[in-house]
């Protein structure tokens, strides 16, 4: 018989060890750590008491604030009644109900909704549809998929391989074959500093005319954008590339599929990006902010008439794909609420109504040393800034750390600081959140 000793058998439950923290430097991490321990309104709390600003929505996903009474209650109400249930030939009312609030505030066509967990799994899953959909109309040797350079689609095999952040494809190379990327549209030599999307750039958007013309347009499945890239460091569309990319899809049969996983539930204004900036897709991924962080949930968008090719021949499963917890309930019920929060504060309006004051206080750091290019729209923006001696990254990471000692929390991407406040945002946090973001910048070498 094995023995086991008192040091084996016994752990210490508040180590850092154990956790594999995702895209994180860990072990850098576990010598300085970071911790929030609650959260209300604008304001994380960090486990020495502090008061953090939080300049990111959580991670681009708490549009509404944190610690929402009616997110809170609407999940205690549902977990006590229906913890579970099973979408597989089996249902529960609050997908239905969901779904059809979800059609409401849609672009026209796009009310046919599929339950995922994550962006990432809402992303893999278009493009799953995308392919099965061309072969459901006869089209079956449309099998090519078109991402972007600098583009991210989450973390599925899907989303690397159509995706274009270079790390993640060089950690993981065996991806999809038949993949091809446009190129990216940030281009600081010309557009640096522009107010709202930038002038020039929608030349880039041919660059599919010449994926068609390389591979076929009976070849190629669908292309997959962001509208803002929001990984790679708010990288905006140029003035009519999306418009560029929607004709041009429709010219050659290829679906046009946006993923707003950041952008949608208002950032950037209106319910979508793709309302906001006037070009309806065939798809749009979202996730984020459809519970507002609380609980993770995706959902896909499709166009009806994508649905309506899968509902043809005999009875049976139209569509071989699906999670144990799509629709799961208590996430359907922290979307509800948090559906019912966004119409009642008018929030998808909020970054509208603020841009303009948003804009004007991120320009005011454009003087500052290092700072190479600020982007923004609606309620989120970019400082991108040079890199210093130590190499790419040293000195975003170093105003990264400094922001969140001067009680603010902001994301970094390589040398660019990203934020994204709660739509709940009001000037005053603007204010406080532009005076602790420029000493950082300041204080970094």
């Amino acid at each position: 018989m094995t023995s086991y000793s008192p040091e084996q058998t016994i752990r210490k439950t508040n180590t850092l060890d154990d956790f594999w923290m995702p895209f994180t430097a860990n072990r850098q991490y576990k010598a300085k750590p970071r911790l929030l321990e609650r959260a209300e309104g604008m304001y994380f709390t960090s486990d020495d008491g502090r008061k953090i600003l939080d300049g990111t929505a959580g991670l681009w996903c708490c549009n509404a604030g944190h610690g929402r009474r009616e997110i809170t209650e609407a999940v205690s109400k549902q977990i006590a009644k229906l913890d579970f249930a099973p979408t597989f030939q089996m249902g529960h009312p609050l997908p239905f109900e969901l779904a059809s609030r979800l059609a409401e505030i849609a672009p026209a066509g796009l009310n046919k909704i599929f339950f995922t967990n994550s962006g990432s799994e809402s992303a893999d899953t278009a493009l799953k549809i995308a392919l099965a959909y061309q072969r459901a109309i006869g089209q079956s040797s449309r099998t090519r998929l078109i991402g972007r350079e600098l583009g991210y689609h989450g973390v599925g095999f899907g989303g690397i391989s159509v995706g274009g952040m270079v790390n993640n494809r060089r950690a993981f190379p065996l991806q999809l074959p038949g993949v091809d990327h446009l190129p990216h549209t940030l281009d600081i030599a010309r557009n640096a500093f522009s107010v709202g999307l930038p002038e020039f750039g929608v030349e880039k958007a041919d660059e599919l005319e010449r994926l068609v013309t390389l591979h076929g347009a009976e070849n190629i499945a669908a292309v997959i954008v962001e509208p803002m890239s929001g990984s790679a460091g708010v990288i905006l569309p140029p003035v009519g590339y999306l418009q560029r990319l929607r004709e041009i899809t429709r010219k050659h049969g290829i679906l046009l599929i946006f993923d707003e996983v950041i952008t949608g539930f208002g950032r950037v204004g209106n319910a979508f990006a793709a309302q906001r900036w006037g070009v309806t897709p065939d798809i749009i991924t979202t996730a984020k902010g459809l519970t507002n962080g609380a609980i993770p949930m995706g959902a896909v968008f499709v166009d009806e008439r994508i649905h309506d090719a899968f509902m043809q021949g005999p009875d049976g499963i139209e569509l071989f794909h699906g999670y144990t917890y799509s629709g799961h309930p208590v996430a359907c019920a922290a979307a509800l609420a948090s559906l019912d929060i966004y119409q009642q504060e008018g929030l998808f309006s909020k970054a509208i109504e603020l841009e303009s004051y948003w804009q004007q206080a991120l320009f005011s750091l454009r003087e500052l040393p290092n700072v190479l290019d600020i982007r923004a729209t609606g309620l989120v923006g970019a400082v991108q800034l040079a890199a210093n001696s130590r190499g790419p990254g040293q000195r975003g990471y170093q105003v990264f750390e400094q922001c969140f000692y001067n009680d603010l929390m902001v994301r970094v991407t390589g040398d660019t600081i990203a934020m994204s406040p709660p739509l709940i945002v009001e000037k005053h946090h603007i204010d406080s959140l532009i005076d602790k973001l420029a000493d950082a910048i300041r204080q970094a070498h």
